[in-house]
């Protein structure tokens, strides 16, 4: 039943949800399914929380709170007034993503907290559980005492039962772009000085093995970005360090006159193995659905690109930022089937600058050498979009006359460059771009952006993002190796799109592989290149080489066109972080497969019990002798069938199931 609340179960059973009278020193909440359990408590006068998975601890009694820039914190000497449960079972559809149809299924408890002396200053913490996962959030009400009350940091912290294996991106400082490697760490090695990134995934403690978990934030506004560093005291776990504000680095979060604080909420991602949780639409889930009333101008859909090879492209004499260079793009993507075209930073007056802003820097006057209405107008006729790259200073500077220009001359898109904080200002930004560009129709992608939150559910019109160690790495460095690229979906992904930029089809071994900013390598296989497509999550996705590679070396270039950049469903079929991964997804009655590894080439398995009744015909490409090959064959397989898929070092495959007439 859509968007109604389908299981508001009985008062009565909404009671059994809190254990105890009102006023007891413990609560505890179920997940749907029985499997995850939260614990709220407030014994010896500390707020705490604890997680149980599969009757196992999952997270240890961890302390709960928020520290005020005067008076103190809201998290010792607190104690349990009140809870009140409730529970609902919802789906939504998601315009854009790896599910089309999302279930809301969860149950609730809302706990009141309370200073028994003193000020008697109140804090609510909302507490969820899903089949999938915890989240829980902070609600500072307005009250006497706090009726102008800042947030300095918190007091939360996930406290670990064992030395889980962890993942994780340490950013080391705020103010990043969020892009890095997520490298392995033990529990027992995080350190308070660590600055990292969310998601932290861990996996089991001891010799049973145990769950998997990512910690991250969902439904981030009107706060300040999350971090985790190390505990400091030589315990298990993380605790949560809050994105300082530029105008005042004492404080994280100022709150508003009159209104309520409310924290993004702390998400706990859980699964029986790292695999599963890219399965999961948790972080979406978590944020609040769509005001837009007309969703059908938002089309996903993959895109040529001028920055990232060169430009080069031939028979354009002096290839760069002009309308030749520009319409010999276009040309390519009508010719193989993609729906856009992304310029890149130089259009506008005074660009040119990547990162930063140069004196007079307009971006509603073009230069020169474009024509912008004239390529529209081109680029439309051969029904291809145009979307356009900005600065995020300049489009802050001229967000609402730029955006209602970029409407009227047509064009389909923006990337907004170079954010690189996520500090509480730079998050209303980011609402504030995002409500603005929807109300002129027009699809964004955020680059130099901070971790996902779940914006896509909000904001459907919002396709991808950055906030990735991406292709461009390509350029000038050797960091974007096989490894990295198979860690990338059990990690960063779990969050949301990333625009990482694949196309590379000038494929080299690792041991051959120079950076160069001009074409670049890649020191991954072809057959990498395509499982790329259907293992990332990106409905905006780049096709990034030059025309001139993909002409002299095409190769799967007709897989690339036919991937689609949103699905219906996203089956984990195989693999681990940092060594190989195999993705089914699924769009109408197709399957399509990615699989990729590490430096060590193998051989994997794909059993296929998802494609259910009937035949179906499989159009496979494995990796061939050179990096830049293609095995191309095609058999009739069945739901019962095993697909043997024989993978480089370095390499992938990707495979395209269409039923068998």
């Amino acid at each position: 039943m859509r968007g109604i609340a389908a299981s508001l179960v009985s008062g009565a059973a909404l009671a059994a949800l809190a254990a105890g009278p009102v006023g007891a020193a413990e609560k505890r909440l179920s997940s749907p399914d029985g499997a995850l359990r939260i614990t709220v408590s407030d014994s010896d006068g500390q707020a705490r929380y604890a997680v149980a998975y599969k009757g196992r601890p999952l997270l240890a009694p961890s302390p709960l709170g928020l520290a005020l820039s005067a008076g103190g914190s809201l998290s010792h000497g607190l104690k349990i007034t009140g809870a009140v449960p409730s529970a609902s079972d919802t789906t939504y559809d998601l315009v854009a993503g790896k599910t089309r149809t999302v279930r809301d299924h969860y149950n609730q408890l809302s706990v009141d907290f309370q200073e028994p002396e003193g000020g008697k200053r109140r804090l609510r913490v909302i507490v969820r559980a899903y089949d999938d996962g915890v989240a829980f959030r902070y609600v500072l009400p307005r009250q006497a005492g706090l009726e102008t009350v800042d947030i300095r940091n918190e007091e939360t912290r996930f406290d670990f039962p064992a030395d889980y294996r962890c993942r994780g991106l340490n950013l080391g400082k705020f103010g990043t772009s969020h892009e890095g490697e997520f490298d392995p760490v033990q529990a027992s090695k995080l350190r308070e000085h660590n600055l990292y990134d969310a998601p932290l995934v861990c996996e089991g403690g001891g010799k049973d093995g145990g769950a998997a978990f990512a910690i991250a934030e969902a439904d981030l506004k009107d706060y300040a970005g999350l971090y985790l560093t190390g505990r400091g005291d030589g315990g298990l776990g993380v605790q949560v360090k809050l994105s300082p504000r530029l105008d005042e680095p004492r404080i994280a979060v100022r709150g508003k006159p009159g209104a309520d604080i409310v924290s993004s909420w702390r998400v706990v991602m859980v699964a029986p193995t790292a695999g599963k949780l890219i399965e999961s639409n948790l972080v979406a889930t978590l944020n609040p659905p769509t005001t837009l009333a007309d969703t059908r101008w938002i089309k996903p859909g993959k895109a040529a690109w001028d920055w990232w090879n060169g430009p080069v492209v031939s028979g354009v004499p002096k290839a760069g930022m002009n309308d030749a260079t520009i319409k010999a793009y276009v040309d390519f993507a009508a010719a193989n089937g993609l729906d856009y075209m992304l310029i890149d930073d130089g259009w506008y007056r005074n660009s040119g600058g990547a990162g930063t802003v140069k004196p007079g820097a307009d971006i509603t006057k073009t230069i020169p050498e474009i024509d912008m209405p004239g390529l529209v107008a081109y680029a439309a006729e051969r029904k291809v979009g145009l979307w356009v790259w900005a600065h995020w200073k300049s489009m802050d500077d001229q967000m609402d006359e730029a955006l209602a220009l970029y409407e009227r001359w047509g064009l389909k898109g923006i990337k907004v460059d170079f954010m690189d904080r996520d500090d509480q200002a730079m998050v209303d930004y980011y609402h504030r771009l995002l409500t603005k560009a929807g109300q002129h129709h027009l699809m964004v992608d955020l680059h130099g952006a901070y971790h996902p939150t779940g914006l896509t559910r909000t904001y459907p019109h919002y396709l991808t993002q950055e906030g990735v160690l991406g292709a461009e790495y390509n350029k000038w460095s050797r960091r974007i190796t096989a490894t990295h690229n198979v860690t990338l979906p059990y990690t960063r992904m779990l969050l949301g799109p990333m625009d990482y930029t694949p196309g590379g089809f000038r494929n080299v071994a690792p041991a051959a592989f120079k950076p160069r900013n001009d074409l670049p390598f890649v020191q991954t296989t072809r057959g990498q290149a395509l499982a790329l497509y259907v293992v990332y999550d990106s409905p905006f996705g780049l096709v990034s080489d030059s025309p001139d590679t993909y002409r002299d070396s095409p190769a799967g270039l007709d897989f690339v066109s036919a991937a689609p950049t949103t699905w219906d469903e996203t089956r984990f079929v195989a693999g681990e972080i940092g060594q190989s991964i195999v993705l089914a997804r699924r769009k109408g009655a197709d399957w399509w497969i990615g699989a990729m590894t590490n430096e060590a080439g193998r051989t994997v398995k794909v059993p296929l019990g998802f494609l259910g009744t009937g035949a179906f015909t499989a159009d496979i490409r494995q990796d061939g002798a050179a990096p830049t090959d293609l095995a191309a064959s095609k058999r009739t397989v069945k739901a019962g069938d095993v697909l043997t898929l024989k993978l480089a070092p370095s390499g992938g495959a990707a495979v395209h199931l269409t039923p068998a007439p």
